[in-house]
Order: C-alpha cells, then structure tokens, then sequence
C-alpha cells in the first residue's frame, strides 16, 4: 500500500505540469490579455486628452519603448514554452533592461554611438543608475565595460544580446496588426542581468491589475475560504449522516417523507440565487442582517465578544447559501448505502443468530455503508480553500473563490496561474486523501 500512495505523490507534479502549461498557452493566445488592456487604457487616455499622434495609432497611443517595456514585464517577448518556464522557475527572467542603438549619433552619456577608425562601434547605455559601453564589430560584441557610482566594473553578472534589423523587425510584427507597415530599425545592444524568479522559488509574479504580489494577495483570502470551508464540512457531516441514518431506519414514514421535502427544494435553489433573496428580504427590506462583507468596518475597534456576535452576524447568511445545496447529496446517499446493507445477507443472519437490530445496524451495516461516503471525503479540502465564487461575489466577501473570479474577468493572467495551481494541487491531493480514507474504512480494500 505504501508503494501505492507513493506512485500517487509522485504523479502530483506531471500532472500539474500538464494542467498548468494547458492554461498557460490558453491565456498566451486567447483576446484581452494584459497587453491589449493596456494599449485600450491607453487609447482612451490619449482621446481624453485631444487626441494622439498618428504615429501611435496602431499602437492605442503608447510609443515604442512603453510597447517593449509592456512586452518585457509581462513575457509577451519571450516564445510561449520560454515564458512558461520562466513562469516554473528553470529559465532565467531578464531584469534591469537597458537598450542602445549602433550607429545613432547624439550624447554619449545617453545613449549615442560612434565609429572609429578600425570599423569598431562604441555603444553607451544608460539605465538604473549605471552606464554600459559596447563595443561591437559587424554582429560581434567585443567587449562591455561597467559604470556604476563611478566605479569601473568589467562584468558584475551583465549579460548583452545583439539584436539586428531583422530580429527587431520580428518583434514588430509580432505586436502589430497584420498588414502593417514594418519601420526599419538600426541594430542595438540589450544590456541585462538574469535571476530565476518563478513556481519553484515562491514568486507567482505581480498581478497585471493591481500591481501586487500574487502569493500575497493569495495569502490575504485563505484565511476567509478556509473559516467557511471547515464550518461547511462539519455543519454538513454533522447533520447529514446523522439524518440519512434516521431516514434508513424510518423509511417510508412521515420523518423520511417530510425532511426528503426539506432537502431537496433546498438542493433546488442554487446557493448564489438564495443568497441574492436572503439579501433583498433579509437584509435590505427587514434589515436583520449586513449586505455585504466579512466583517464591519468598526471590527478590528470591538471587544472580543462583540467581535465573535459581528462575525457570526455577517457569517450567517452566506454559510447557508454553503450549506443548502450539500444536504441533499450526502443525506440521501448516506441513507441509500445504509439501507442496501440493512437488506444485505449478513445483517439479517447476525440478527436471526441473536445479535441486537442496534449492533447488527451500527456495528456492521454502518462501517460498510460509510465506504461510498468517504470516496468524497478528499473533495472537502478543495472546499476549504475553493470557497463558491457566485456566493462571494453576491455577498461581496473577498475570499478565494471571488478572486479566481475577478482574475477571470479581468484576464490577469499571474493571478490566473497562481490560482489554478493551488486549485489543481488541491484537487489531486484530495484524490489522494480520498482513498486514504477508503482503505482506513474498509480494511479489506488493499492497494496493491
């Protein structure tokens, strides 16, 4: 068994690889990426403002540098598989980026080139508080000598690339429209250096929205999905298996009939429209309750307990909308195994041999019932962290679900991956649990 659960573990991160460089090539080629977000802020910046400069049309108003610099920030420069491993960690990103064009005359200090007499170009760059002098002969660089604080430094880690007219022309029309007019382009140096910065060392990268760390703001909404997750799982076990034993041994009668009634027109209503009704009569009209939010905006002034009464007071109405469509499910199957067993060979033998109906139910039929119900006891820790976007969205409550949400809509892709991978790890590792659990249950099942 051990071998088994060992397999499983090892298989955890081929698997998110698979999922995670799916979505990432999705979001690489699907409409409405940062970039184009960007270039329609833009545009309409530039119309606020009288307008733009026909030479920045194609472009939504920004110049050719910002257009690099977007590309840059975000990967866009980079080919998808490039960028993906980047995104893992095992492929370097390029940071502190300084730019210079051979054979554009002007300042030295800012960025102008010369020839001397030996047909060897002598590049300036300038960037981030250091100057960077290339020299270059045809498409070879010969040497780069280092500025910084008025100290000469021969490498301190920097690392250049030549890029001719025709790469630059590349990457023109990699972001242009198709059909526009490619400029012409003198070739240039790229100064940089190189860090790993991705999954495998902790950073998700910054949110193309917000601008803020995505494992940060991750970190701000757990807590939330976890406090409504591990009340929804215990409120549901807890009341549910109880039920769907009562309701096997009083099959038939007016307690079965009845809560059968209750749970499924609960099972009915989806949780997000209940909760827009709970809100309009129970909150607005009778105001019982807030209408948005974890907490009051005084909470962090309150006594302890006044703390305790808030939160349960805003907690109230949107566990409900958790729980009212989980009975139904775990109730009726707990009830249906119970009585497949009841009316299994076995517990009717142990009764005839003088075993009490009580123990023949609890002592045997029970255990062996409870084994279709622990298969879905591994999903209950994508719960605790999963939440329901359309109940957090209706409640306003900023928890994990309503940033998978917002990320969605606003095609933040950082965010996007950030969440996926902690939702698919999840997914699997509660699979995973899932049988654990099984083979605790029933000792019989051996995983071989």
């Amino acid at each position: 068994m051990k071998s088994y659960f060992l397999r499983r573990f090892l298989l955890i991160p081929p698997t998110l690889l698979g999922i995670t460089f799916l979505v990432f090539a999705i979001t690489r080629f699907v409409p409405g990426g940062p970039m184009d977000r960007m270039l329609q802020q833009a545009a309409g910046n530039a119309e606020g403002g009288g307008g733009k400069k026909a030479s920045n049309e194609a472009s939504g108003g920004l110049s050719e540098e910002q257009m690099e610099e977007l590309e840059e920030q975000f990967g866009l420069d980079k080919s998808m598989p490039v960028a993906y491993l980047q995104w893992l960690g095992l492929a370097p990103r390029e940071i502190l980026i300084s730019k210079g064009e051979f054979g554009k005359r002007g300042d030295a200090g800012i960025g102008g080139g010369e020839e001397d007499p030996d047909n060897v170009s002598t590049l300036v760059l300038r960037g981030d508080g250091r100057l960077v002098e290339v020299r270059k002969k045809g498409g070879k660089i010969l040497s780069a000598i280092y500025r910084q604080g008025g100290a000469t430094i021969l490498d301190g880690g920097w690392k250049l690339r030549y890029e001719d007219e025709k790469a630059r022309q590349e990457r023109f029309r990699r972001r242009s429209v198709e059909g526009a007019e490619v400029p012409s382009y003198p070739s240039r140096v790229v100064a940089f250096k190189t860090r790993f910065s991705g999954l495998l060392q902790g950073d998700l990268g910054r949110s193309t929205v917000y601008n803020d760390k995505v494992v940060s703001m991750i970190m701000s909404r757990v807590p939330i999905a976890m406090y409504f997750g591990l009340l929804t799982a215990i409120i549901t076990y807890a009341i549910s298996l109880p039920l769907g034993v009562l309701k096997a041994l009083r099959h038939r009668t007016f307690i079965d009939s009845a809560s059968s009634i209750l749970i499924f027109i609960g099972y009915s209503i989806p949780g997000f429209a209940l909760g827009a009704i709970l809100l309009v009569h129970l909150g607005a009209r009778m105001s019982l309750f807030p209408l948005f939010g974890f907490t009051s905006p005084d909470f962090p002034e309150m006594a302890a307990w006044d703390q305790v009464k808030d939160l349960a007071h805003h907690t109230a109405l949107p566990l409900l909308c958790y729980l009212v469509g989980t009975f139904a499910m775990l109730t009726m199957l707990t009830k249906n195994n119970l009585m497949d067993q009841l009316a299994a060979d076995y517990v009717r033998t142990a009764v005839s041999k003088g075993v009490s109906f009580r123990k023949a139910v609890f002592g045997h039929a029970f255990r062996n019932s409870m084994i279709p119900v622990a298969t879905s006891a591994g999903s209950l820790v994508g719960i605790f962290i999963g939440g329901s976007m359309l109940i957090e969205t209706v409640f306003d409550i900023q928890g994990f679900g309503l940033l998978q949400y917002q990320a969605v809509i606003a095609r933040d892709v950082p965010v996007i991956m950030g969440t996926l991978t902690i939702s698919a790890f999840l997914m699997l590792l509660g699979n995973i649990i899932s049988d654990m659990v099984v083979a605790m249950v029933d000792p019989r099942i051996k995983f071989k």
